[in-house]
């Protein structure tokens, strides 16, 4: 008996090394998607013809804020697809009521509670170039109105290629209409409000002076 514990522990070390070893190579990748992710919408937001800023607060533009990266707030999620197709009108901060269709729910675990959120495909957004497979998350939690932007945040999402996908709140974003009257944005359905802080992604846009 001896022997055999013996005899299995290098192995056991060798898988644990190798686990060990294998998140770090998945929390730099993640890292690095993060930070990619964060220098894309800085550079969007300093380009004139794409930024949604108004001039006045381009000039003074010094970047986006944001929490700290937490790589708890990048979970594994189980994503169902909608077999009949849910169309509605979307209420949006304007009197704009584009049509989504409900494409699915992402299903997931975030401090040991469960929680799920509705995803959406625009049907005029997904006839572009580039978009045909693109979903989008709006959601809001509680840190709306405090640390982050009042109306809600976005995750950007694409049709997956399996059910186990990943949401990563540390990219979540403002809408433009957060930046600018000149915007009209959807407001997140009541069905994705998230009673708890995610305390990941982007914070409320703080204009220089303030």
């Amino acid at each position: 008996m001896a022997n055999f514990s013996f005899y299995r522990a290098p192995g056991l070390i060798i898988i644990l090394a190798f686990c060990f070893f294998s998140n770090l190579a998945q929390d730099a990748d993640a890292l690095k998607e993060i930070a990619d992710h964060r220098h894309k919408q800085d550079a969007t937001f300093r380009d004139a013809t794409k930024t949604p800023l108004l001039p006045k607060d381009r000039k003074k533009f010094k970047g986006l804020n944001y929490f700290p990266v937490d790589l708890k707030y990048r979970v594994k999620a189980k994503f169902i697809k909608n077999d009949n197709p849910v169309f509605f009108k979307m209420k949006t901060t304007t009197t704009r009521l584009p049509e989504y269709v409900k494409y699915g729910e992402v299903h997931f675990i975030l401090d040991g509670e469960p929680f799920q959120l509705e995803v959406y495909q625009s049907p005029e957004i997904s006839q572009r170039p580039g978009y045909s497979d693109y979903l989008f998350i709006p959601f809001t939690d509680l840190t709306n109105g405090e640390t982050t932007y009042d109306v809600g945040r976005y995750l950007e999402f694409r049709i997956p290629a399996s059910e186990e996908v990943i949401i990563d709140f540390n990219q979540a974003y403002n809408p433009y209409c957060s930046y600018s009257p000149n915007y009209s944005c959807p407001i997140p359905p009541e069905a994705n409000q998230l009673h708890v802080a995610i305390l990941a992604g982007e914070k409320k846009f703080k204009k220089k002076g303030h």
